[in-house]
């Protein structure tokens, strides 16, 4: 009997209640992990939840949302700012006073960023073990052609580097509001509201001070003292690892939420483009024809247009618009992304899945009656999601230039919510002077996320596909080999 046969008359959920024990072992082991953040895990979905509501006309529901949100953000978890704070301030006999264990702002903040990433890490070795139990208890072949695609990709060292820097770039956006030594809301959305605390000498005493306040006193203009470089404190004893802005606000809390903009952008962008292209591409290799002229046909209308024209124009078009205020604008540029990117993704897909459509389990298939979405999403879909997976890599870095590049000309999301590009056409005037790092760290940013995708995007390639680095195989049995498997 064959292993497809095999899997297709015991299903997967059979199998696991034949020997319930790896399952419910890994599954403990995750319930442990996600207790330890349960808090900040249920508060991003309570916000992307109160995010597609606030899309809708009459907003239903947003306020119980945000009430769920603000209940959610005070259930204790393990690393957050309110369990190791970095904020404080010292005394005049130099002890630090309101931060982790007394610590100095510097060293707190730093203790809480290496335990979320190795809490990342615990996770992402987690996974690989229940890959592995996978495959030893519920999986029928001892080998299938996916594991020789894993084996490529562990010793594909460049595609790990790009790996590890995506992943960093990930950790980042997810965890960002624990990541910064401040919040958002406090330094950058409503400085005015919030309020520090720091020691003054000239009084001798602990003094309050608005944040907003506090920020004109620490401003990074390259004039004379007027700079608070990488690694450094305030007048108001605040820690800033990448140094402040041109208007005092801290640039790591900056850049971290504008991860989180730029990766959410990129996303949604990536999956409706290539949901787009992925359908397309598969009807047009199954139907052939007219179908495939038309969709020829308006591919190469949109390609033949210049992409960051067309960002441009459509962000300036629409600017003013009520599409431009859903998100801060982000519903603009997802839209935009989608229409543009989606003839790039088919013109990658359509070969695989010409190539498939003409081997001989699909005409097996039609033979006996298959219908023709049973056929694309069964026998189709597994051997081009592979490709579709490489440009994707190789595309989201683009789309975060993109719009760092739209943010850098004044378009794209609107002030003040974060943005990469923005930072870097506010540090400009700069780069010569003691406040180099507001334009240089983005900018370095940028430039290592986007080698970083593109490297995954190569080592995934070259997984999927042994004779880009000069094995026997060729593309479309390397298609096949990447996809099949259960």
């Amino acid at each position: 009997m064959s292993e497809t046969q095999s899997d297709e008359e015991v299903p997967l959920r059979d199998r696991i209640a034949a020997n319930p024990r790896p399952a419910l072992q890994w599954l403990a082991g995750a319930i442990v992990l996600l207790a330890v953040e349960f808090g900040a895990f249920i508060g991003v979905i309570i916000q992307l939840a109160l995010t597609v509501v606030r899309l809708l006309p009459s907003n239903p529901g947003a306020a119980a949302l945000a009430s769920a949100g603000e209940a959610a953000e005070s259930i204790p978890t393990l690393l957050t700012r309110g369990l190791i704070p970095n904020q404080g301030y010292q005394t005049a006999s130099g002890e630090w006073m309101g931060t982790f264990l007394g610590l100095e702002p510097a060293y707190a903040w730093l203790l809480r960023v290496v335990l979320i990433y190795a809490y990342a890490f615990v996770w992402l070795g987690w996974f690989w073990v229940g890959y592995r139990w996978f495959r030893d208890h519920y999986r029928y072949a001892d080998w299938t052609p996916r594991d020789d695609v894993v084996d490529r990709l562990r010793s594909h060292r460049w595609g790990q580097f790009g790996f590890v820097l995506v992943l960093a770039f990930f950790v980042l956006a997810l965890f960002a509001p624990a990541l910064g030594p401040t919040t958002v809301d406090a330094n950058i959305q409503s400085p005015y509201t919030h309020y520090t605390k720091y020691y003054d000498d000239e009084i001798e005493s602990v003094s309050n001070v608005t944040v907003g306040t506090a920020n004109l006193g620490s401003t990074s203009q390259g004039a004379g003292g007027e700079n608070v470089g990488p690694w450094s404190y305030d007048d108001y004893g605040r820690f800033h690892p990448f140094g402040t802005l041109t208007d005092g606000k801290d640039l790591f809390t900056f850049m971290a939420a504008g991860a989180r903009i730029s990766l959410m952008i990129g996303l949604v962008s990536l999956m409706i483009a290539g949901f787009i292209a992925t359908a397309l591409a598969m009807l047009t290799a199954y139907y052939k024809g007219l179908a495939d002229l038309a969709a020829v046909i308006t591919s190469d209308s949109i390609q033949s247009l210049p992409v960051l024209l067309v960002l441009i124009l459509a962000s300036a078009v629409f600017g003013n618009t009520w599409i431009a205020n859903l998100y801060n604008g982000a519903v603009l540029l997802i839209a935009i992304f989608s229409v543009t990117y989606w003839p790039f993704f088919w013109r990658a897909l359509r070969g695989p899945a010409l190539q498939i459509s003409e081997q001989e389990w699909i005409d097996a298939a039609k033979s006996f009656g298959q219908k023709p979405r049973v056929i694309m999403q069964k026998h189709m879909f597994p051997y081009v999601v592979g490709y579709l997976l490489i440009y994707a890599s190789l595309t989201l870095g683009g789309i975060i230039i993109a719009v760092a590049g739209l943010s850098y000309l004044g378009l794209g999301i609107t002030p003040p919510t974060p943005e990469w590009g923005r930072a870097i056409s506010a540090g400009q005037p700069y780069v010569a002077t003691a406040s180099w790092h507001i334009s240089l760290i983005p900018g370095i940013m940028i430039t290592l996320i986007v080698v970083g995708f593109n490297a995954l995007g190569d080592g995934i390639r070259d997984a999927l596909d042994p004779q880009s680095e000069g094995g026997e195989e060729t593309g479309g049995e390397a298609a096949v080999a990447g996809g099949g498997g259960a």
